[in-house]
């Protein structure tokens, strides 16, 4: 099977839909709102879907790998927005370095856990 696709949009739930929007939107994505319950989320060709759905087990269980060209950029840029102390729960780790490349992490409102990073060249 050939894919010709035009994008991947994941559906990411949200424990408090308003306070998750403002999040996403603090974090730099732009906001179009499909319904009284879901937003898509984008940044240039990168988006996904956030829901004003909450199953504990599903939200636990849910990463998203952002690939980034500069982590240590990323990383200072995520560090001066000042998410940690804003957000209840959000949670930002420093670099981490492994064989394939290197990536940090952000925990959402919500628990949703998201990897920026890149892959050794």
């Amino acid at each position: 099977m050939e894919h010709k696709a035009k994008s991947i949009r994941p559906f990411i739930g949200a424990k408090n839909f308003d306070i998750s929007r403002a999040f996403y939107r603090d974090l730099g994505f732009k906001e179009s709102i499909i319904a009284s319950n879901m937003s898509h989320f984008h940044a240039g060709a990168f988006g996904f879907y956030l829901q004003d759905a909450y199953v504990k087990d599903w939200v636990d269980n849910t990463m998203v790998f952002m690939e980034v060209d500069d982590v240590d950029y990323y990383y200072k840029e995520l560090s001066a927005l000042g998410l940690t102390a804003k957000y209840e729960g959000v949670r930002l780790t420093t670099i981490r370095v492994y064989d394939w490349g290197r990536e940090c992490f952000l925990h959402d409102p919500s628990g949703i856990l998201w990897h920026f990073g890149s892959f050794n060249k």
